[in-house]
């Protein structure tokens, strides 16, 4: 279709409503779940017990593995500011003979759009504070992280639930800047037929890559679909023990005055739930759809670094 001098542009989307410091600063108080475990650093994932595991275990019914992470991306772009690193450091010709032996070294500041990657409890800080009220100049320096480190975490299995917004709605994808609201949380819920519980990882499919597939990369820091933080208390409500999707879970532009992530800072710091960002949920989609459920045995091992504020991973679903 052509435009004529006198079509109008479409609305841009909606990413309100608008929310002062004053009114995030009540709701991260309302939130928060300082004090509440032991290890606090663990945060959220206290809740999966093992007879959460053994429940998660037994939603695989076909055996079916979809993996989660995107490719190890070396190539600059829009929405790839600070490319990883792939080289070849030994060819077969450095060590003796027989066998020949090739090496290679990766390397990645993976905080940021272009590789998938788990957010630990390090990570943000809001107010001067990391979750559980710890005073982030005196637990993270040059060395790393002494509080809310990843290695502290571990691997997490659990529940995993598919809030697939684009299948829910008949489109193909959020346009970057569709804020998701807690009534679209829970028409997801109806219309897939799950429902988020204590210790569940939730993922949130907007169809980010299938419209950088299809139009090109974007910097997602300038606009993306993501929560609401409307959106937060329900989640808070129901016990999630991870907050992930194929974004990093927050709407841009923020809604939030003077705050660029504040899905992070309530979901991080006020919760001590940890986040997935950038996760490629294309596959998992039509794994869902062919199945006819969207929840899964959801498995994400972080890497052990001690002192790291998060790491890349390949989240793994088994339906």
């Amino acid at each position: 279709m052509t435009s004529s001098p006198t079509d109008s542009p479409p609305p841009p989307p909606d990413n309100g409503p608008r929310l002062s410091r004053e009114e995030f600063d009540s709701l991260f108080d309302a939130v928060r779940t300082w004090g509440r475990w032991t290890p606090a650093d663990r945060g959220a994932w206290n809740r999966v017990t093992p007879a959460h595991v053994q429940r998660a275990t037994a939603l695989v019914r076909t055996g079916t593995t979809v993996p989660m992470a995107l490719p190890w991306n070396t190539t600059p772009g829009p929405d790839n500011g600070k490319p990883a690193l792939h080289y070849m450091s030994d060819l077969g010709d450095v060590e003796a003979p027989e066998p020949s032996c090739h090496k290679d070294f990766i390397a990645a500041d993976y905080h940021g759009k272009g590789v998938s990657h788990l957010d630990a409890l390090s990570h943000i800080a809001y107010r001067g504070q990391l979750y559980d009220g710890r005073t982030a100049r005196e637990v993270v320096d040059a060395a790393g992280a002494r509080f809310g480190a990843v290695s502290a975490l571990g691997p997490l299995v659990t529940k995993g639930v598919l809030i697939d917004l684009p299948a829910v709605l008949g489109i193909d994808w959020l346009e970057p800047g569709t804020a998701v609201h807690a009534e679209d949380v829970l028409a997801a819920e109806k219309a897939l037929g799950v429902t988020i519980g204590e210790g569940d990882a939730v993922l949130l499919r907007s169809g980010h890559f299938r419209r950088r597939a299809e139009l090109g990369a974007w910097n997602p820091d300038n606009a993306s679909a993501g929560f609401h933080v409307d959106a937060v208390p329900l989640l808070a409500e129901r016990g999630i023990s991870l907050l992930g999707g194929d974004g990093d879970s927050d709407v841009r532009p923020s809604p939030v005055e003077g705050l660029h992530s504040p899905v992070h800072a309530l979901a991080l710091t006020a919760m001590g739930v940890p986040l997935l960002d950038n996760l490629d949920l294309e596959a998992l989609s039509t794994a869902c759809a062919a199945a006819g459920r969207h929840e899964f045995l959801l498995v994400v091992a972080p890497l052990n670094v001690p002192g790291g504020t998060g790491s890349p991973v390949n989240p793994v679903a088994v339906l």
